[in-house]
């Protein structure tokens, strides 16, 4: 079992930056994995980005390279730098975390922190 606690949403102006923290707690081999999802009014959640402990890193291209994932293992905490903000970058983002790059989306999720970019 697994507890991730987001932090850091909130309201920024577009071409603005935040930081988005998720620390995660409980079982060590199930935190392998952590990554961040977002999911905006009316469409469906999608990958951000995921880290493994190896910083291996998924990028699917969704924020064309202005969001960097990072993770810190001694404090089994995740961070997502967003930069250069857009107003469709508004959306509720989720930390999650997963047992192997195979199995993303099929662990923990986070309670989500709102992100709301104005022009």
């Amino acid at each position: 079992q697994v507890e991730l606690v987001e932090s850091g949403g909130g309201l920024v102006q577009a071409g603005g930056s935040l930081r988005l923290s998720c620390a995660a707690s409980g079982n060590f081999a199930e935190m392998n994995v952590l990554a961040w999802y977002r999911q905006a009014p009316g469409k469906q959640r999608e990958l951000v980005a995921a880290i493994s402990r190896s910083n291996t890193i998924i990028d699917p291209g969704a924020v064309q390279g202005r969001f960097v994932i990072s993770r810190d293992n001694a404090k089994n905490t995740v961070f997502l730098q967003m930069n250069s903000l857009k107003p469709e970058d508004t959306a509720v983002y989720y930390c999650a975390s997963s047992l192997s790059l195979a199995t993303l989306g099929q662990g923990t999720w986070g309670q989500g922190t709102q992100v709301t970019v104005f022009s």
